[in-house]
């Protein structure tokens, strides 16, 4: 008996998916990303083409995802602020303060991108001042009881 296409369930049967390659646990991610098979999006390749400028070699998941919006400049001006000063043993914080409030700024104007990154700051700021105080807290009750004794 021929099947005619009224024979055929309602409900398709769904496409195969093309399997994920898996990465091997001795790689790191930001191998990964640099590998000439990994995908890119095209923003990542257009933005590069802009630029004239090949992905560094061995370039950090943070620094592709933060050169993938906006504050791409921004972000290179503080990549650089910081390399130069790390190479002539130079106060960081103090050398790029101008470059790091710009990039900040740059960031909080463009919070659809760049939240996730602005909300992890603020978690791991909020965890240290929480550690700060049960430190100090752990500090006066040892201050306390030694006054007793």
């Amino acid at each position: 008996m021929s099947t005619s296409p009224s024979d055929k369930p309602l409900t398709p049967e769904p496409e195969p998916i093309a399997e994920v390659p898996k990465i091997p646990e001795n790689e790191t991610k930001s191998e990964n990303l640099n590998s000439e098979s990994a995908d890119t999006s095209p923003v990542d390749i257009e933005n590069r083409n802009q630029e004239g400028e090949e992905e560094e070699e061995g370039e950090c998941g943070f620094c592709l995802f933060m050169k993938g919006g906006e504050c791409r400049e921004t972000f290179i001006n503080w990549e650089k602020c910081v390399e130069e000063g790390e190479k002539n043993n130079e106060d960081i914080v103090n050398k790029c303060f101008e470059v790091t409030s710009a990039l900040k700024k740059c960031m909080e104007a463009n919070p659809d991108y760049y939240g996730v990154i602005l909300q992890a700051e603020k978690d791991a700021e909020q965890e240290v001042n929480n550690q700060l105080d049960q430190e100090k807290e752990e500090h006066v009750a040892v201050d306390s009881n030694s006054e007793e004794q």
